[in-house]
């Protein structure tokens, strides 16, 4: 960070607690003279409102007075290395719902006793509000960090009370930065990556994290120029018949193609559009390339075949949902039926009345619903029987062990009540012959894997129809 910066948030903090002050004026005095003890005045006036402004239920410094003493114990000491400590704890609130506001109050002052015995003269612990605390100390060694968060983690979870206490610590070393409210905003970066996790209660800020977080934003920063200036491909991959081996189908796939970095993975960037909500936008774009596509091939006097097209869980919360397929539909002239819409185990699994409200309404306007990597971790019987579905895409995972009996036994009776319910299916990543031939065996006759077809552009996929 910019040192005039760091310096302004210094002395706003400075000023903060000297607002109303008036220095006194001297003839005597130089320029200079009156500039230093105009700064001195400051800082005596903000050590005093530091020294009084504290957080009302526990006593402990609120924001703006730690963030000025941490810095102070920084500059003061610059001989021993520092490190900000965070926590928060997860889900708070309940605590408060479940056990009272005095129960709630009492494990904020138990929080804060906790903390309190790390105060000292080169370290400063901070209420910065509701069930926030810091420490800014100094260490010696990794390990005295994960010693002091692991007592604290201790002390707070023995508090007599009926609630669970999950506290999450992020912890950041005075490496990445010389403000301390630069550090607090890392250790909270570092808190959030276990915040909530019951077997991992504390992460430190490191070069992985920073290069993670680095790499989020620039994704995030880039994929509206990207879907501007159409970086995004769509990528087909075809689906085919084993028995015949004749395509009766595809998936459509959306690879980057980056202009300085070359062709991105999708497990790069795609789970970081998933968090951000970008994938929304990235999903609405290959849509529209796919309703394009069939367009051009049917008013070239080729007769397309389906395409499936990916549907994020995030969808549930995009109230045109619906409109959306079907203005594509009128838009492009493409029959619903040319189209299905895959969606993953994991989201129909999240039991949203609005996504299966969305999925009846398109397949009565002739959509199709497949369920993407079922078998994947998350399948429950009862999606099966009960939702609106046309067809089940079983996951590769199943294939990769076939050389053991029960992996061939789950996968048969898959299959076969799948048959059994009436639902269509199709394998992913066949890759081996072997695999084929007992899909076969077991009567699933659809499937798409590398052994036939790898993704390709739309101009390849046009070629082979």
């Amino acid at each position: 960070m910019d040192g005039n910066k760091i310096y302004g948030r210094k002395v706003s903090i400075i000023m903060s607690f000297a607002k109303g002050i008036k220095t006194p004026s001297s003839p005597m005095l130089t320029e200079v003279g009156k500039e230093e003890l105009y700064l001195y005045s400051l800082k005596k006036m903000a050590e005093q409102n530091a020294a009084i402004s504290r957080y009302n239920l526990t006593g402990l410094y609120g924001n703006n007075a730690f963030l000025y003493k941490g810095n102070e114990c920084l500059r003061t000491h610059k001989d021993k290395k520092y490190a900000m400590i965070r926590m928060d704890l997860y889900r708070f609130k309940t605590v408060n719902e479940f056990c009272g506001r005095s129960q709630g109050d009492a494990l904020l002052k138990h929080i804060a006793d906790c903390f309190r015995v790390y105060e000292s003269e080169y370290s400063v612990v901070g209420h910065l509000r509701a069930d926030i605390f810091t420490l800014c100390t100094p260490y010696q060694e990794m390990e005295d960090l994960i010693k002091i968060v692991t007592s604290l983690a201790e002390k707070i979870t023995s508090f007599p009370i009926s609630c669970k206490l999950l506290p999450a610590f992020g912890i950041c070393i005075s490496e990445y930065g010389t403000d301390v409210s630069l550090l607090s905003d890392y250790a909270n970066l570092a808190l959030q990556t276990i915040k909530g996790k019951v077997f991992s209660f504390y992460s430190f800020y490191d070069n992985d994290l920073r290069k993670s977080l680095m790499l989020e934003k620039k994704i995030e920063n880039e994929i509206t120029t990207a879907l501007k200036e159409k970086q995004l491909e769509v990528h087909i991959q075809p689906k085919v018949n084993m028995k015949t081996g004749q395509i009766i189908g595809g998936e459509a796939l959306v690879r980057w193609k980056h202009p300085v970095d070359g062709y991105l993975y999708p497990n790069l960037y795609i789970p970081v559009l998933e968090k951000s909500g970008y994938i929304v936008d990235v999903d609405i774009y290959v849509w529209t390339e796919v309703f394009q596509f069939l367009q051009k091939l049917i008013e070239s006097g080729v007769t397309p075949l389906p395409i499936s097209l990916n549907v994020s869980r995030l969808h549930e919360y995009q109230k045109d949902f619906v409109e959306v397929l079907c203005r594509l539909s009128r838009e492009y002239k493409i029959p619903p039926n040319l189209i299905t819409l895959e969606i993953t185990e994991s989201a129909l699994a999240e039991d949203s009345a609005f996504l299966f409200q969305c999925m009846g309404k398109l397949q009565e306007k002739g959509f199709s619903f497949s369920m993407d990597d079922f078998g994947s971790g998350y399948s429950s019987m009862n999606m099966l029987k009960d939702e609106p579905l046309d067809e089940v895409k079983i996951d590769r995972l199943f294939l990769r062990n076939l050389g053991s009996s029960k992996s061939r036994t789950v996968i048969r009776h898959i299959i076969s009540m799948l048959a059994e319910l009436g639902l269509d299916m199709i394998a992913e990543g066949v890759e081996t012959k072997e695999q084929e031939q007992f899909l076969l065996e077991c009567g699933c006759y659809k499937a798409q894997g590398y052994l036939y077809y790898k993704p390709m552009p739309l101009s390849d996929f046009e070629k082979l129809l």
